[in-house]
């Protein structure tokens, strides 16, 4: 089985391409789109270096696994599929997701909730293979509500449930996560065998070391900050609450919920063929609209009617 990593400093994601090395059937793990949010500019830069290997390797891409609705960057996943085909792959709780974002983006009734964006929907503990290499879904909800895991012979790729041992785990406030269920979810993965192989999705490089994207479920029950060393349910809970409490949000998170949750696809453009993303105010804190001035509505001019 190969295993290749490629690393987006942007926003410290790590994408993986995972390749049956007798048949040469491959899955692309968590691609990543290059966005510049200032201007609203779309570059394809990262995504066309994983394209570039598949085809230079003369691998089939079959599968396109997302571990979750990412907040941090946008999928490339169908600009991949266009070019290489394949099926892209998500837990099915993405419909939870699609429910909760539809609601603050303010969707229509175009938008579908019912994860019908998505080639293929994992229910957890679906099997399935990518050549020879026997595969398995996990779900592990806690970052999010539809966050999988995906095991891959002895290579488990975890998407934001566990970062590296001296980094720690994913935060757990965005709408929909749950520090408690993700403490649950991450036992479930340390109870794999010692040596089963760990493939984060970011690396934040703590203490400016070197970046590193690889470790084991025996590392992690020892070493990790956040919940090794027999670490207990109510102090994890206790400590990832407080430590949310005080982060921001990430530089992307609007335009990355708004495509992530339609697999990447863009919203269908408006009647000037222009298309637009929402920014809703004040929905991932913030004061309250009530305690806000609003724009009053200008008064009716003589002979008109209101309607309200």
């Amino acid at each position: 089985m190969l295993i290749k990593h490629f690393y987006d400093p942007d926003s410290s994601t790590l994408s993986y391409v995972v390749a049956c090395q007798e048949t040469g059937s491959c899955a692309i793990i968590d691609p990543v789109l290059d966005f510049d949010y200032a201007s609203g500019t779309i570059h394809t830069g990262t995504a066309d270096r994983l394209i570039a290997f598949v085809q230079q390797s003369n691998l089939t891409l079959e599968l396109i696994l997302e571990t979750h609705v990412h907040a941090d960057h946008i999928t490339s996943a169908p600009y991949i599929r266009e070019r290489l085909g394949g099926k892209i792959g998500i837990g099915a709780s993405i419909t939870k997701v699609q429910t909760t974002f539809a609601q603050i983006f303010n969707e229509d009734s175009d938008f579908a909730r019912d994860g019908s964006q998505f080639d293929q929907i994992f229910a957890d503990g679906d099997s399935f293979y990518l050549g020879n290499i026997t595969c398995a879904a996990m779900h592990v909800p806690g970052h999010t509500p539809a966050c999988m895991a995906y095991l891959l012979n002895d290579a488990l790729f975890v998407g934001d449930t566990l970062f590296m041992p001296d980094a720690g785990t994913a935060r757990c406030d965005f709408p929909g996560g749950n520090a408690h269920a993700l403490f649950q979810s991450i036992q479930r993965l340390l109870t794999l065998p010692g040596d089963t192989r760990i493939f984060v999705c970011h690396d934040y490089q703590p203490n400016d070391r070197p970046l590193a994207y690889e470790t084991t479920v025996a590392e992690q029950r020892t070493l990790n900050i956040h919940v090794g060393a027999d670490t207990q349910e109510s102090d994890f809970v206790r400590m990832r609450e407080a430590r949310d409490a005080e982060l921001g949000m990430p530089a992307l998170i609007l335009p990355s919920l708004q495509l992530n949750m339609r697999a990447g696809l863009i919203p269908a453009a408006e009647e000037t063929d222009r298309v637009f993303l929402k920014v809703p105010i004040n929905r991932f804190g913030g004061v309250s609209l009530n305690k806000l001035p609003k724009d009053k509505p200008p008064a009716a001019s003589k002979g008109e009617q209101k309607l309200s």
